[in-house]
């Protein structure tokens, strides 16, 4: 495949806003298979179909109820019925359906990893146990089906435990137990998400994210990453969800030397192509890894912002030609993601109206309790000015919001456009 033969790209997952508004501004057609279809998609993108059909008065309802893999696949077909499509993007949401990636992968080529790549990466009993041939330091984990063997896992391990669902997205169903009582308490409620679940050392530190570019022969990394998690200011319910970035996190050379030394012998280990990411926990200046995300990572908007660069642009360059920049100039200025969760079952408000918000909910449409409301996006001369930014902001919005009464079946939408 060659890059000049590209000029329309579909985007598939659950993040596609970024992506999109990344490819639109290097120059290709875009298409998109999305969860959510918020209203600011429509800009960025040339055509696109959701799992959520968003309207006035409707509930969007829970992730956890309608999110099915396969969705994206018939999604996809859908728009290649419709459209000319060159290639694939791979967004959030599917990293460990590795049969849904497969068959994308055969209906269009992805570009990035290839779908076995991906495999490698995310099936983790193999990925820990490559880790531990390269030395690579990681939470001590196991994989387990039954209480018993949780039980087992976490006396080995030690307590406290972090509990994962191998299926897992943007942190959602991890919980912790500091002793067996807990234990029993969480883990029947991981077990329902899937049929096996990692019992992990519990590495306390800071948690982060390393943005790379990688090739076949070189591994460049842009930046590092502070992640916002389990934030109950923005009234996310889950300890270990995942609230956004702030980018890029100032380490000490130590620190920054190890993360690189992490994501190169990572990289062309496993063969990663484009543009990744790698979570790590860094404790005592030791980082250890977590995960490898196998495509764009949440964090694509900031750091083009604050490398002045186009992520699209590099991914395709990387993948396609070998190529990663000379970028030798340190950032000069901070940017936070902020992401919002419905504080309880809204009415959703005209957030059009901020230059600083992304992923934007449809007016009027209703948002239950904890999903996800919206992303904020601010910069500033410091990480901790970007994140007050996005913070203030956050009140803003739930201010606003909260002044709405709880929706009824027998509301007139036209009515309430006079309260937002």
């Amino acid at each position: 495949m060659i890059k000049n033969e590209i000029q329309c790209l579909l985007v598939i997952g659950f993040d596609c806003v970024a992506i999109a508004k990344s490819a639109k501004n290097a120059g290709y057609k875009i298409y998109c298979a999305d969860y959510f279809g918020d209203v600011d998609l429509q800009y960025f993108s040339d055509g696109y179909k959701a799992v959520i059909k968003q309207k006035v008065g409707r509930s969007c309802g829970k992730i956890e109820q309608k999110f099915n893999p396969e969705s994206f696949v018939k999604i996809a077909k859908s728009l290649l019925k419709k459209y000319r499509v060159d290639a694939i993007l791979l967004s959030s949401g599917l990293d460990d359906y590795f049969s849904v990636i497969h068959e994308l992968n055969d209906l269009t080529p992805i570009i990035g990893n290839l779908p076995q790549v991906i495999e490698k990466v995310r099936r983790k009993s193999e990925f820990f146990e490559e880790l531990k041939h390269l030395s690579i330091a990681y939470p001590q984990t196991k994989i387990v089906q039954a209480f018993d063997e949780a039980r087992s896992a976490a006396t080995e391990i030690g307590y406290p435990v972090v509990l994962k669902p191998t299926l897992s997205s943007s942190g959602m169903g991890i919980k912790m137990a500091h002793n067996v009582k807990e234990l029993t308490e969480v883990f029947p409620k991981v077990l329902r998400v899937d049929k096996e679940v990692l019992i992990q050392e519990f590495i306390g530190g800071i948690h982060v994210s390393v943005s790379i570019l990688a090739t076949e022969e070189n591994v460049k990394l842009l930046t590092i990453n502070e992640q916002l998690l389990g934030l109950n200011s923005v009234f996310q319910r889950e300890p270990f969800g995942y609230c956004g970035n702030i980018v890029p996190l100032q380490v000490t050379p130590s620190v920054l030397e190890k993360c690189k030394f992490i994501a190169e012998k990572i990289a062309l280990h496993f063969g990663l192509k484009g543009s990744n990411g790698i979570d790590l926990v860094i404790y005592k200046d030791t980082p250890y890894v977590i995960e490898v995300n196998p495509r764009f990572q949440g964090t694509l908007e900031c750091v083009e912002n604050v490398l002045r660069i186009n992520m699209v642009k590099l991914h395709l360059n990387a993948c396609l030609h070998n190529s990663i920049p000379i970028m030798e100039e340190k950032p000069q200025k901070f940017c936070t993601r902020l992401i919002l969760y419905a504080p309880k079952r809204i009415i959703a408000s005209d957030l059009t109206v901020f230059q600083e918000v992304r992923d934007i909910p449809l007016p009027l449409s209703i948002i239950e309790k904890g999903e996800p409301l919206c992303s904020i996006l601010t910069e500033a001369n410091s990480g901790k000015m970007a994140f007050r930014k996005a913070n203030r902001l956050a009140e803003v919005i739930y201010t606003r919001i909260l002044q709405l009464k709880e929706p009824n079946p027998f509301f007139e939408p036209h009515k309430l456009l006079g309260v937002l």
